[in-house]
């Protein structure tokens, strides 16, 4: 498991969810748990008032947006199969991140 490999979600609500990325260092990759951020669906989610902070992207011609508010640890074994990587976009992942965490202060 590698940051930002996509895996499909398994949880109860895949629907409005069907996919997670992975956002952890790979330096953690053999641990138990994975750090993961929900792609929700775009028809679930509404309009995106903040697009550097919910950035868009089509997964298996699914439009899902990140929703780092909903940033979650899962155990490795409850991830669905892999599905791809959104490696080429991880910039714009870990801005959304730094959103979340960094800017906290302002």
């Amino acid at each position: 498991m590698a940051q930002f490999d996509l895996h499909r979600n398994l949880g109860r609500h895949k629907e409005a969810i069907p996919f997670v990325v992975i956002v952890q260092s790979s330096q953690f990759k053999n641990y138990l748990r994975q750090v993961v951020v929900p792609l929700v669906r775009a028809s679930a989610i509404g309009s995106v008032r903040f697009p550097s902070f919910n950035p868009t992207f089509a997964i298996k011609g699914v439009k899902v947006v990140l929703h780092p508010l909903e940033i979650v640890s899962v155990p490795s074994d409850q991830l669905g199969a892999k599905v791809g990587s959104l490696v080429d976009s991880g910039q714009q992942i870990i801005d959304a991140l730094d959103e979340l965490f960094s800017r906290a202060w302002k």
